[in-house]
């Protein structure tokens, strides 16, 4: 049997269309001002005591001397998810930017830029993940702090947009709070959107300002090329029918695998309920492609039919892990042989479990910044999944 066959060139590696700056004295140091935020700071790396990891080596990175104009491009980093921040800047061979982050007594934001952005091309990483309006709040105040300080434009990168999936009205008397937010990222002063795979494509349409949007699917293929599933026994699976156009793409990308679907019928919120599924999976490898998991309920459901229905082992893939509870007891139950997600929501460590693997798209935002950036297209080969054109 023929192996799998698909397989993307290593994002890590593949930067050269980027444009080139160094870091100073040979090592990269990212850093960004956690202070008072109330929140654990991240590991820092010196110029003199530590050394860089092996996917982050002096190699990657070409150390030339660079335009006077290049050095316009800096990346603040919110409170949300600091580390991927870091890994996006290590990546790009910059430092964050220097800004300051506070909570008042009674629940106020405060943000300081300690750094002049005046002329600058400014990039502000901040996911509206969980807690989503305090997280939504300091971003609106930090692109505000930007274009009060002249900043010449000032990109929001969202790695995982809040309210996405109220994007319609489903019944009478119901709000569309995701054009609400897009109106406030925009009203705010944002000139461009970044985010990362949003719940539906139509909320691009809700903002008035340019939206890229990036897939995280390269980063979780590529993983799973790694793993050498024979094509022969591999189903990809969507766990509802709004999910079908995503899995089907996920399938073309592994070898044009089959596609299975489970029918689902959603009772409430939060709630839902398996009843059919369309497809055959008796004796394989199934993978469960959605774009999010909260509570698991719709995907745990899934595989327990799968299961049933004959599957061998049965894999979870996701780009955004928000894990409101009961998610995790619902992931560790012993359905899935592997849970795979992204860093696009920082995970705490007591919602980790021995299935989970999580992989970063740091590599893949860091690319579509630059290429943002230096105004060049995402088609190119490897990298036409960007979405960037």
């Amino acid at each position: 049997m023929a192996s799998l066959a698909y397989s993307l060139v290593n994002l890590v590696t593949t930067n050269k269309f980027r444009s080139e700056i160094p870091a100073r004295n040979g090592l990269i140091s990212c850093r960004v001002n956690y202070k008072e935020n109330g929140r654990l700071g991240a590991q820092i790396l010196t110029n003199e005591h530590e050394t860089l990891p092996n996917f982050l080596t002096s190699n990657q990175f070409e150390r030339t001397q660079v335009k006077k104009d290049e050095r316009r491009l800096k990346i603040f980093s919110g409170t949300a998810n600091p580390l991927l921040s870091e890994e996006i800047a290590c990546y790009m061979g910059l430092d964050l930017g220097n800004i300051d982050i506070k909570r008042f007594a009674d629940g106020e934001i405060y943000v300081q830029l300690r750094e002049s952005v005046r002329g600058c091309d400014v990039y502000l990483v901040q996911p509206t993940c969980p807690p989503a309006n305090e997280n939504l709040m300091e971003l609106l105040i930090m692109i505000d702090a930007c274009r009060r300080a002249s900043a010449k434009t000032i990109t929001a990168v969202i790695p995982y947009f809040g309210y996405a999936r109220a994007d319609r009205k489903t019944q009478g008397r119901e709000s569309i709070a995701a054009k609400l937010v897009a109106n406030l990222i925009t009203e705010a002063g944002a000139d461009r959107v970044l985010a990362c795979d949003l719940h539906s494509g139509q909320s691009m349409g809700y903002f008035d300002i340019p939206v890229d949007h990036v897939h995280g699917q390269p980063v979780i293929l590529d993983y799973l090329a790694s793993k050498t599933i024979k094509t022969d026994d591999l189903v990809v699976v969507s766990p509802d029918v709004g999910g079908v156009a995503r899995a089907r793409a996920f399938a073309k990308k592994l070898s044009d695998a089959p596609l299975a679907i489970v029918d689902k019928r959603r009772h409430g919120h939060n709630v839902a309920e398996v009843m059919n599924l369309i497809g055959d999976v008796k004796g394989k490898v199934a993978v469960m492609v959605d774009d999010m998991i909260d509570t698991a309920g719709t995907i745990s459901k899934g595989a327990a039919l799968l299961h049933h229905e004959g599957a061998r082992e049965v894999y979870a893939c996701t780009t955004h892990a928000v894990f409101s509870p009961p998610a995790i007891e619902r992931l560790s139950s012993g359905l899935f042989q592997e849970v795979i997600i992204t860093n696009t929501i920082p995970v705490s460590e007591k919602n980790y479990f021995p299935q989970l693997t999580v992989l970063s798209v740091a590599n893949l935002l860091g690319e579509s910044i630059w290429r943002v950036h230096d105004d060049y297209p995402g088609g190119f080969e490897h990298f036409s999944g960007l979405g960037i054109d």
